[in-house]
């Protein structure tokens, strides 16, 4: 069996380092604007591999926002659920409905759940206030 190593590399640590800052959904084009400005020459190509590895080992949540990929690096590591801002993309992680509740609605329409994801999108407070 081969076993997947994930190298550390200092581009990787400041990506990982930068998205745990932000605490919001960001693109990966944010992202790189935020490492540039601190000075990093890391390529943007380099922040989307870095992201996108990080989504596909479960140390990062990935959603698709206003047609724009965006991460979030989530220090809980059990299933999780989040309302999002459409425009400034704060998050808040939620409580999702009870399992019963998704089974029930699954089967009602002659489904069975082998796996949810639930994000509510909406506008935060702030937002609401400064339109």
């Amino acid at each position: 069996m081969t076993e997947h190593v994930i190298r550390q590399t200092k581009q990787k640590d400041a990506v990982r380092k930068a998205l745990h800052a932000s605490g919001d959904f960001v693109t990966a084009q944010e992202l790189h604007r935020q490492l540039e400005d601190e000075g990093s020459t890391i390529g943007l190509a380099t922040v989307y591999r870095q992201l996108n590895m990080l989504a596909q080992v479960g140390q990062a949540d990935t959603i698709q926002l206003n047609g724009s990929q965006m991460f979030r690096m989530c220090d809980d590591r059990t299933h999780h659920h989040h309302l999002v801002c459409t425009k400034c993309g704060r998050t808040v992680e939620i409580e999702p409905p009870d399992e019963t509740w998704l089974r029930k609605t699954a089967a009602a329409h002659g489904f069975t759940v082998s796996s949810h994801t639930l994000e509510l999108f909406g506008l935060c407070k702030d937002c609401q206030m400064a339109q």
